[in-house]
């Protein structure tokens, strides 16, 4: 067992011991915490108390830290587009997962949002109520309070939640706009893949409408109305209109792409205390707009 000492400062008075013991670098998550507290291994001025103890300022803090705790990995810095005490929006960077999960032990947009006050759900997982593949870009809304959590997770379940998309994909659609309905799973042969070849199908609806004709390939928006894992990227390769970059489901290495052209470039909903509408738009990154200028030039 490793020991730590350290002094509760008075900005952290009226803050909960297991909220203050995941502040600090050596524990790092509230999971971490709430199990430390539990076992008897923090002394609040050589005392145990519980994790939902009111702590005052100044008092000193005892921990035993069990050997081989992994390191704290540190926070991303997250580009915030809209924020309120209530909810985030944020704009994920492709590249970053968006919450711990196994065999990944770098950073992900969770430990970010630790630092922006992100609150709601699991301790591991604060406000977050929706997610994005890792390479994929665009917008994500996060709760900053249990009320919020629960009201943006109900609003996504009963799809009241407008998300919108921007994908570069080979081929050219049969029609201007168009729906896909067909459910999602685990592929049958290959766990670490999504298809519409599985034991445990999930409905699963995409719409997509075309933004721009580009020779061979198409520029479409698509739309969610539900959020099954590799949802768009499954979907269009059925109808045969593969993700341009996409190393899994589409056609890799395309256009110079290091990954999938996909972007979540708009997010629309009431917001979850006020009833206000939010309707907040993302840019395509750099990458992305370099590969759709390529196409725009091989299709002149």
């Amino acid at each position: 067992m490793a020991g730590h000492r350290s002094r509760v400062s008075e900005h952290d008075a009226g803050r909960r011991l297991d909220a203050v013991v995941a502040d600090l670098p050596e524990v790092g998550t509230r999971t971490l915490a709430e199990r430390l507290v539990s076992a008897g291994a923090v002394r609040v001025d050589g005392e145990r108390r519980p994790k939902s103890h009111r702590l005052e300022g100044g008092e000193e803090l005892e921990i035993e830290l069990p050997e081989g705790v992994p390191p704290v990995v540190e926070a991303p810095s997250l580009h915030v587009v809209h924020e309120d005490e209530h909810l985030l929006v944020i704009d994920k960077p492709a590249g970053l997962v968006v919450h711990p999960a196994p065999g990944h032990g770098g950073p992900t947009v969770a430990h970010g949002l630790v630092a922006l006050g992100a609150a709601g759900g699991d301790p591991e997982r604060p406000g977050i109520v929706h997610r994005l593949d890792r390479n994929t870009s665009g917008l994500l809304v996060v709760a900053r309070s249990e009320a919020a959590f629960s009201v943006l997770s109900d609003a996504i379940r009963e799809r009241r939640v407008e998300r919108r998309y921007l994908a570069l994909v080979h081929g050219i659609p049969r029609s201007r706009t168009g729906r896909i309905e067909a459910p999602i799973g685990r592929d049958r042969r290959d766990r670490t893949r999504r298809s519409l070849d599985t034991e445990s199908p999930r409905d699963a609806v995409t719409w997509f409408e075309v933004h721009e004709r580009l020779g061979e390939r198409t520029l479409l928006e698509v739309r969610l109305e539900t959020g099954r894992t590799h949802q768009i990227r499954v979907h269009l390769g059925a109808v045969e209109l593969p993700v341009c970059g996409d190393p899994v489901y589409g056609v890799a290495g395309d256009l110079g792409l290091a990954r999938q052209f996909l972007h979540a470039r708009r997010l629309r909903f009431a917001h979850p205390l006020t009833g206000e509408e939010i309707d907040v738009g993302s840019p395509l990154p750099p990458d992305l707009a370099q590969a759709l200028d390529r196409a725009r030039a091989e299709a002149a």
